[in-house]
């Protein structure tokens, strides 16, 4: 090993940086999917959701429940062991006149009871029975009461613009990193400022629901028996369905509620689109894992065998003194473990040194802790005895097989590589093409999702999220006010929801299902309307640039216009009206009827994993204000004018943190997870490239060594230096040729596959997987005409002399 150092460099060097980017990407995909498993009876709980199909086809997924919804389950279901509704409930939290921001959600009772997150101080039972009780965890106690006993303690929390009071009751665990529910505290769903209004209503959906089922009661016995259920409460939306004709789903339903099991609610990408977690992307990491230790093992069987045939009259000179195979096999795999315990050591240490770099850039939660868990212990043993065991032992074998006549009359060569060598170069070099034309097309659909229009222009807007910290109207008019005194600011506007993701990483969705009649003297006539219903202030079209098409904004020269909406183009294609304008609708009894005085193009409310879908705007209410502010600056100097937003917010909410963003930078949160998709392809792909070129490059220098005198005598016999060079490359560059023609169809299905998750994608293009056979091709060039180069300018004379 000492003599021959630069192939013991290269295998110690390769196998480190396999073993240390494998174990991340192991470490990771573990993770994830470890997420909800520490639940006691985890299998037992799931989450609820709605499916159906639209009128084209495509499937309607929801996980917004209506209020009634975990009544009627407890009624007809009082087997369940539990159902509790989880919604947000508020932001803002007063103690001795300080403000907290925290995550405040509400849940029913049997919450503490169904889930696992240990109640430190308190009562399962009891610690959510009253309607002014609050749970708060265990960080948010240190936070606003120190060394102070919390239990008893009375919060102000601010729900929609209103102050109310809660007693604690309760201290819970802070929620592990692996938990899909995050929270501060809980209080109960009732607080909800409308819960009165809605607690009746079917077609207001605006929660999720969990439920745990006992253990003698299988997922599907249960789904089975929600179809009649459904049929009890819902069977209006069936009639309308029916009526409108739209197509059954997979069960044989117009809709279907199904359930989602605890873990793979981490997992889901549908319910709430572009933000779960794909299963996909946990295998891919462990795949490109696999494959990065493949090509690394690759290069340690190519250069070992390769090497060993320099070592072959060794081995003949220790079989004629009478060694036996098994001892020659010895001698040889004990030098492989060797080597590949020096390149564990290594790898676990790159490991550790780049952890913080690594989390940082895939916003991975690993620590030293997640080496020592006895599973990742076991996997990384097995990981590595395995790739001892099939990377030293083949080599081991050959050389223990080596006939003694041949050997020592020097008939071993390697001018004639055989089957196996070009069979694993060819694979490293697929693998390499494979990960750089999905790093290509990765790169390429998250430029799209950038770039593509989205029915409002998102640049120089800031979203400036209220936090409790006052009514949500009252916060709007302040900061028109006070800030349209200045030129640079071109408008002001509000809105429930945020667009994008912001700095406070809520996110929520509001549909709304009703009936709608043409005729109102002919009830027998409806279309069923299924919508997004936003609520925002005036002059948010004018603050997100949208342009109506028919009618106009909302204007406080119209005091009707509080019970008005204006609606996008699919929602008036649903109503089956060329003008809806002046139409009117009955959402809701309790609201009466409400007028459209407008309608505007359709535009991407959510990112676009989904497709366009019909969206309501209306003013805001007294019970359901804005969330956001929403503030459209002039393009110059906006590092001036964003400045200038957060100086005015620190004026009318001195308490409260600004986290104020630009909204183009939150759609570009929206694709975080294609980011670090992109990121982990990209460096993958290098990984795989490097190795491949330092295997390339080792066997190059091999074949060259035992071709010596051959290149000695074509020079003497007028051999150009191209020529040489063509001689040694072109059978090397016919296997990364061959590895081009494997990986593109490969390539093409994986990557057709991956699109199919988005509503929108870019083409997968023929010049995509040409670059990366050029790429390829290049890389290989460059790496065995650097050796073939040398070889061609040694001197012949000096050639031709070894022996």
């Amino acid at each position: 090993m000492w003599k021959n150092k630069t192939y013991t460099f290269i295998n110690i060097l390769g196998l480190s940086v396999a073993f240390g980017s494998s174990i991340l990407l192991y470490l990771t995909s573990a993770f994830e999917l470890s997420f909800d498993n520490f639940h006691k009876d985890s299998d037992q709980i799931f989450r609820l959701y709605f499916s159906s199909k639209q009128k084209d086809g495509t499937s309607n997924i929801s996980g917004t429940m209506a209020y009634p919804l975990t009544p009627a389950l407890k009624a007809d279901f009082p087997e369940l062991v539990g159902v509790t509704r989880i919604n947000w409930g508020a932001n803002s939290v007063t103690y001795k006149d300080k403000k907290f921001d925290k995550m405040i959600r509400s849940a029913d009772a049997d919450f503490l009871k169904m889930f696992s997150f240990p109640l430190l101080k308190g009562n399962v039972n009891t610690s959510l029975s009253a309607l002014n009780n609050i749970v708060i965890s265990k960080n948010m106690a240190d936070d606003i009461f120190g060394s102070e006993e919390p239990m008893g303690k009375q919060l102000m929390l601010d729900i929609a613009g209103k102050h109310s009071p809660f007693i604690v009751t309760g201290v819970m665990d802070d929620f592990p990193e692996n938990s899909s529910i995050e929270y501060d505290a809980f209080i109960r769903t009732e607080t909800y400022p409308e819960y009165d209004r809605m607690k009746n209503e079917w077609n207001s959906q605006n929660h999720e629901v969990f439920l745990k089922l006992p253990p003698n009661v299988s997922q599907s016995a249960f789904e089975k028996r929600l179809e009649p259920f459904l049929q009890k409460y819902m069977k209006a939306n069936f009639d309308g369905a029916k009526k409108e004709g739209q197509p059954k789903n997979e069960r044989g339903q117009y809709l279907s509620l199904l359930l989602t099991p605890l873990s793979d609610i981490h997992f889901d990408t549908a319910i709430v689109s572009g933000q779960g977690t794909s299963k996909a992307y946990v295998y891919t990491l462990l795949t490109i894992a696999g494959l990065i230790l493949l090509i690394a093992s690759i290069n340690f069987i190519n250069l070992t065998v390769a090497s060993s045939l320099t070592r072959a009259k060794e081995v003949g000179v220790r079989k004629s003194l009478g060694a036996s195979k098994s001892q020659l096999f010895l001698q040889n795999w004990g030098e492989a473990f060797l080597v590949c315990s020096v390149a564990l050591i290594l790898g676990l240490g790159l490991a550790y040194i780049s952890l913080p770099q690594f989390n940082k850039m895939f916003r991975s939660h690993l620590s030293i802790n997640n080496f020592l868990v006895w599973s990742n212990l076991i996997i990384l043993i097995i990981g590595f005895l395995l790739v001892t065991i099939i990377a030293g032992g083949y080599p081991a074998m050959v050389a223990s097989r080596f006939n003694i006549v041949e050997v020592l009359k020097g008939k071993l060569s390697m001018k004639k590589p055989g089957f196996l060598r070009n069979s694993l170069i060819t694979t490293q070099f697929t693998v390499a093409c494979l990960l750089i034309s999905c790093t290509i097309v990765v790169f390429q659909q998250l430029k799209y999702l950038r770039t593509k229009p989205l029915g409002y222009n998102k640049e120089q807007v800031i979203s400036v999220p209220i936090n409790g910290a006052m009514q949500g109207s009252i916060a709007v008019e302040k900061m028109r006010n006070e800030l349209l005194k200045y030129p640079s600011i071109v408008s002001i506007s509000g809105s429930r929801i945020n667009i994008g993701r912001g700095l406070d990483g809520s996110s929520s969705k509001s549909m709304s299902g009703f009936d709608y009649y043409p005729n109102a003297n002919n009830l027998n006539v409806s279309k069923q309307i299924l919508t997004h219903w936003v609520f925002v202030e005036y002059d948010f079209l004018k603050t997100m640039d949208i342009k109506p098409l028919q009618g106009r904004d909302f204007s406080k020269q119209f005091g009707t216009d509080s019970s008005a909406i204006v609606v996008t183009e699919s929602f008036a294609k649903q109503m089956g009206e060329k003008n809806a304008v002046d139409k009117f609708i009955l959402p809701d009894s309790s609201v009466g009827r409400i007028k459209i005085i407008g309608v505007v193009p359709d535009f991407n409310l959510y990112s676009l994993h989904e497709k366009r879908e019909a969206i309501t705007l209306q003013l805001t209410r007294k019970m359901r204000g804005v969330s956001y502010i929403l503030v459209r600056v002039s393009p110059q100097n906006m590092t001036a004018s964003m400045d200038l937003v957060k100086k005015t917010w620190k004026e009318i909410a001195p308490e409260t943190e600004f986290q104020g963003s630009f909204i183009d930078e939150n759609v570009n949160r929206w694709y975080k997870k294609e980011e670090r998709l992109s990121q982990i392809f990209t460096t993958a792909a290098g990984i795989a490239i490097l190795l491949s070129c330092m295997g390339l490059f080792a066997i190059a220098l091999i074949v060259i060594e035992q071709r010596t005198k051959e290149i000695g005598v074509r020079k003497v016999l007028g051999a150009s230096i191209p020529n040489i060079v063509t001689l040694i490359s072109k059978d090397f560059l016919k296997l990364v040729l061959v590895a081009f023609v494997i990986a593109t169809p490969i390539a093409y299905y994986l990557m057709s596959k991956w699109l199919e998750d988005f509503a929108y994608k870019t083409d997968l293009s023929w010049w995509i997987f040409a670059l990366a056979g050029i790429v390829s091709l290049v890389i290989a060039f460059l790496t065995v005409s650097y050796q073939a180069i040398r070889a061609a300018l040694m001197n012949p004379v000096k050639s031709l002399k070894t022996e």
